[in-house]
């Protein structure tokens, strides 16, 4: 072979090996592409949302709060079978009792006074024969005063009294002219005696809360709970918590747990956030 094609066969040689050579920079450059084509972002973006809502301090007591209603709810649901058996219990008594039901009015915040009075002229004239019995329809209630919750037995029908009695004329004067009663439910001397359903729908409240109390039912579940400091739409300031010192209006309350949701501003948007009564005050 001559010398001449050694050299090119040199130089045809040197030109593959340049060929691959691997810091070619398209090569490169594709590399860089494909390793900089990270995952999403996305996930870890949301935790930082997270990181924001828990802020809340409450948001883990939110948590144990939904359970206790969860197990408050069943224990509930366990006693519906007492209570049916009691509320059946009193209409047998109810059908059973001589007398018919009537209703007298009464000065409000009287009901208690008029039962005592109308019982004592009953054993006065001798009518026990005819007044059977007098009943103040009566509920238990928890009402959330300052915070704290507080049960209370309140009259269900205020300025009125039940009467179970025989209508004689000695019997409705008997009722009639005892202090504080301003009348009959009804015609003036002919009053109207209730239904059978409508005196249950009286009694119910009282046996619900005995029912409760026997089978330890929570108090939560067989009565009303009414927030006597706070309504809906009332401006508050947070006094405890991450948004101390804030105004914020109430948009839902949660008397069970004693929490409300509100709406603060923040950054000038509106954020709902959850509280407890004690880390609000009223605005006046």
């Amino acid at each position: 072979m001559s010398q001449d094609a050694d050299d090119d066969l040199s130089r045809d040689d040197i030109e593959i090996d340049l060929g691959e050579n691997p810091d070619d920079d398209s090569q490169s450059s594709d590399d860089v592409e494909i390793n900089l084509d990270f995952a999403d972002f996305s996930e870890p973006e949301e935790d930082s949302d997270d990181l924001g809502i828990d802020l809340s301090p409450e948001s883990d007591e939110s948590e144990q709060g939904a359970e206790s209603d969860e197990a408050a709810e069943q224990a509930s649901e366990e006693t519906d079978e007492a209570l049916e058996k009691a509320l059946d219990e009193l209409r047998a008594e109810l059908r059973a009792k001589p007398g018919d039901w009537y209703v007298v009015h009464t000065y409000s915040g009287m009901e208690n006074r008029v039962k005592q009075n109308i019982d004592a002229r009953v054993i006065s004239l001798n009518l026990e024969d005819y007044i059977y019995e007098t009943v103040v329809p009566t509920e238990d209630a928890v009402e959330i005063r300052n915070g704290q919750k507080k049960t209370v037995t309140r009259t269900f029908m205020p300025g009125y009294v039940l009467v179970r009695m025989d209508l004689t004329d000695e019997a409705w004067s008997a009722v009639r002219h005892t202090a504080s009663v301003t009348g009959f439910v009804g015609h003036a001397q002919q009053p109207v005696p209730l239904d059978m359903a409508e005196v249950e729908r009286m009694l119910t409240p009282a046996v619900q809360a005995k029912v409760a109390a026997s089978e330890q039912a929570p108090a939560a579940k067989r009565k009303k709970i009414e927030v006597v400091d706070y309504q809906v739409g009332d401006s508050v300031q947070i006094i405890d918590g991450a948004f101390a010192g804030v105004h914020a209006s109430i948009t839902e309350i949660n008397p069970h747990n004693q929490r409300v949701k509100a709406m603060v501003e923040i950054l000038g948007r509106e954020t709902p956030v959850d509280l407890t009564f004690a880390q609000i005050q009223k605005v006046v």
